[in-house]
């Protein structure tokens, strides 16, 4: 385990396992870096060094009220990544920490970097706007910031519901797997969980994944609740050079943990292509 300072001063936590190739891995809101232990584990067991740092005013890291946003998070993860010269990467990101991965490749660029892995990622963009019609409405993301502001523990315990897809007929999630969730949400500083609302919502991406010339999978629950599919990996896959998708029928957004031995299957196939 490790810590290092941005140059804005903030403290980032990070976890550093394995020896071998190395694999990045970026989380979703607004969870940590635990959120991939069983990727982590798993990946390590079969020869690869994994890195995972919890985003700023997330898990173990300070919570500053400067940076939150997706070129805040791209140069964190970028300090990192130079701060233990890491080369040769597999980059992962889930949710916001694929949006993440995104705006790090397209601003800072791909010399460190082998190949990348969305998990049920943001880009291209989540809102509705003009240029994309098919968006969530505004007013979903005012919700969350509302529910957020009006009682963040009950929201997080209502929020795990979906993100697990435990509200769908016949889901085997256990509570453990809610509890853990709602632990780890509650982690995160207010002001950083409710800017961070505003920067995986609103942030457009198709830039970024135009400059992606590096080999990218996608992989995407068809039954995403918190992400939906159709505006997401479905249009990302068709921005980039050299991007696969692989979609799970019926998976939900949290599908590192419903579906982990898939997930962890096709990962590994993946980084041995």
């Amino acid at each position: 385990m490790g810590r290092f300072s941005t140059k804005d001063g903030t403290s980032i936590y990070y976890k550093d396992w394995g020896a071998g190739p190395v694999v990045t891995f970026s989380h979703g809101w607004p969870l940590n870096a635990d959120a991939w232990d069983s990727q982590m584990l798993f990946m390590a067991q079969n020869g690869f060094r994994v890195i995972a740092h919890d985003r700023r005013g997330h898990g173990r890291s300070s919570q500053p009220s400067t940076g939150n946003d997706m070129n805040g998070y791209a140069d964190d993860l970028a300090q990192l990544i130079e701060t233990l010269d890491l080369r040769d990467i597999t980059m992962i990101g889930h949710s916001t920490g694929g949006g993440e991965v995104v705006r790090y490749l397209g601003r800072h660029g791909a010399e460190r970097v082998a190949r990348a892995v969305l998990i049920g990622a943001v880009p291209p963009i989540m809102v509705k706007t003009p240029a994309n019609p098919e968006g969530l409405a505004p007013d979903v993301f005012d919700g969350l910031r509302s529910s957020l502001l009006t009682d963040r523990s009950q929201f997080y315990r209502d929020f795990a519901q979906p993100f697990y897809g435990a509200n769908r007929p016949g889901s085997d999630i256990s509570q453990a797997v809610l509890d853990q969730f709602w632990l780890s949400s509650m982690q995160a500083g207010l002001l950083n969980a409710h800017d961070c609302i505003k920067a995986f919502s609103e942030t457009d991406f198709t830039e970024d994944l135009a400059k992606i010339e590096l080999p990218v999978l996608l992989i995407h629950g068809e039954d995403d609740q918190i992400v939906p599919v159709d505006d997401s990996a479905r249009k990302a896959v068709r921005l980039l050079r050299d991007g696969r998708a692989i979609f799970y029928p019926d998976a939900p957004h949290g599908l590192t943990s419903t579906h982990r031995d898939q997930v962890n299957a096709d990962l590994l196939a993946f980084l041995r292509t």
